[in-house]
């Protein structure tokens, strides 16, 4: 293109000077003079177009490039660019990768309850539920109270306050059982560590001297705090722990209490001779007088005192304060 207006250029400069030739000199040296302008100008204007125009290679390479999309870093960008930036002030929150925990960094997992309400208690640590509809009898684990209604025993010392305290407890609640390996025992009752409010009836008893730690393996996940609390009641010689040898790993021993319980002849007999028999016999005399000599009309009367429960054989006891006739009055 540049070529063919320079030709042009020159096809008119040179007809402009022949006309120059022929009117005056003056037109000569003007039509020279555009002559060489034009020249010049279409040579300078043809360099530069030339210089504008891409190639095909340059073209095609520039539209591959185009059409190839923006590169990654750009998306990058364009994406932090497009992000809904928070308000200002706001707290931004920022996540990390998760990463794997080690076993002993995991939180420790709340073992799971069943909630059921109490519909009768049995004795200090049997009561009977209804879950779903369905009744249940429940025994506690790991701790066993003296018995008050076993076909083969009699009333044990202490059966009677631990079942009144468990009755108080629980009669009419809505109570929490937690599992621990076993789900039942031989006799078919659920096994449970019991809650109520929060608070688990097993310590509480064991706390009063009401219960014995009983260890029936694998049910033991809670032995170590429960014997730990057993130990402070022993301690103190609260309930059970008040008649020396009466509560040990094996149970309840009752023939203990005639020797050890309270107001029993803790006397040691002597070599049977006739003076050493009589000064013996003074003891027991004199037990025998003050139990004469306390009297309760009524339960009232004995429960005022701080007596109540009265066992058989203890001062104060009267057939007729133990109407059901098992040994403990005013129970």
């Amino acid at each position: 293109m540049g070529i063919l207006l320079f030709g042009l250029v020159c096809i008119l400069g040179y007809q402009a000077y022949q006309k120059g030739l022929r009117n005056k000199t003056g037109k000569w040296l003007a039509g020279g003079a555009a002559f060489f302008t034009l020249a010049f100008f279409s040579w300078l204007g043809s360099d530069e177009s030339t210089n504008s125009v891409p190639d095909k290679t340059t073209a095609v390479s520039s539209t591959s490039t185009t059409t190839q999309g923006p590169t990654k870093a750009e998306t990058v960008s364009t994406a932090s660019t497009n992000a809904v930036q928070p308000a200002p002030g706001a707290a931004v929150a920022t996540t990390s990768a998760p990463a794997t925990a080690a076993p002993t960094q995991q939180s420790k997992v709340v073992p799971a309850r069943v909630q059921a309400k109490v519909t009768e208690v049995v004795d200090g640590d049997t009561f009977k539920v209804t879950i779903n509809g369905k009744e249940e009898t429940v025994r506690m684990l790991l701790i066993d109270t003296p018995e008050t209604k076993h076909p083969e025993k009699p009333v044990q010392p202490f059966g009677p306050e631990a079942s009144k305290f468990t009755k108080e407890l629980l009669t009419g609640k809505t109570v929490e059982l937690e599992k621990d390996v076993s789900e039942r025992d031989k006799y078919g009752r659920l096994l449970a560590y019991v809650y109520v409010n929060g608070q688990s009836v097993q310590e509480k008893l064991l706390e009063k001297g009401l219960a014995r730690v009983a260890v029936y393996p694998p049910d033991v996940k809670n032995v170590d705090k429960y014997r730990d609390i057993q130990a402070k009641a022993q301690k103190t010689g609260v309930g059970i722990w008040s008649i020396e040898n009466y509560a040990q790993e094996d149970g309840y021993h009752a023939e203990v209490v005639k020797k050890n319980g309270p107001g029993a002849d803790k006397s040691t007999p002597s070599t049977p001779k006739p003076k050493p028999q009589t000064v013996a016999q003074q003891p027991s005399q004199a037990v025998q007088q003050i139990m004469n000599d306390v009297f309760y009309a009524n339960c009232s009367e004995a429960r005022a005192a701080g007596a109540a429960p009265i066992y058989r054989g203890e001062p104060g006891y009267r057939p007729k304060l133990d109407r059901d006739n098992d040994g403990v009055a005013c129970e």
